[in-house]
């Protein structure tokens, strides 16, 4: 746990020379942080690692070098970064088809305050949609989501003592009725959570 701080970060020069080894060791973490659900909805669990990647990737994009945007990449992304008492994600909705992407999001609609998870032996903890802006509109949900799972101390205790962890769906249109997630990925989230 803990955030992304300027300290963390490397300098552009620095970034240009550790970049490929950086993002391998990144990718490697990503692989256990992924789950996905059915066919077309995919969770990626952030944590200080992802975070910090993104944003050296947009300093590098954008050639940011000065303090205050520094600081603006800082404030736009560590909130997606768990607090020790939730899971944040990164949930994307992917048809390779544009028409059938298309049509599907206008289906979809609602669909990012659907998607729950659950420790054994808990309820459903459905998930808090894109507090940082509106992602849909009248017409169409977006393809890219940001989501928080708030749990509470009992579930985290149990997830901690061993208990399984099940995602799922219960959208109209994309229902998904639970998938257990793999040990690796389970493990690898439950170090976003506080407590022993």
């Amino acid at each position: 746990m803990g955030f992304v701080t300027r300290d963390s970060l490397m300098t552009l020069e620095a970034y240009a020379r550790a970049r490929n080894e950086f993002r391998a060791k990144v990718m490697e973490h990503k692989k256990n942080r992924s789950v996905q659900l059915g066919d077309h909805v995919t969770l990626m669990f952030e944590d200080e690692l992802t975070m910090r990647y993104q944003i050296q990737e947009m300093l590098r994009a954008e050639k940011i070098f000065e303090e205050e945007g520094i600081q603006d990449e800082l404030d736009a992304y560590n909130p997606l970064i768990p607090d020790g008492g939730n899971l944040k994600a990164t949930m994307l909705i992917e048809y390779p088809d544009v028409a059938q992407r298309r049509q599907m999001l206008t289906k979809l609609k609602g669909l990012e305050k659907r998607v729950w998870i659950q420790a054994a032996g808990h309820g459903r903890v459905y998930a808090i949609a894109d507090e940082d802006l509106e992602r849909e509109n009248e017409e169409k949900t977006s393809s890219v989501h940001f989501l928080r799972f708030e749990l509470a101390p009992e579930m985290i205790r149990s997830l901690k003592g061993g208990a399984a962890l099940v995602m799922g769906v219960d959208h109209r249109a994309y229902e998904i009725a639970g998938v257990t997630v793999a040990e690796a990925v389970r493990s690898s989230l439950i170090r976003d959570l506080r407590g022993s």
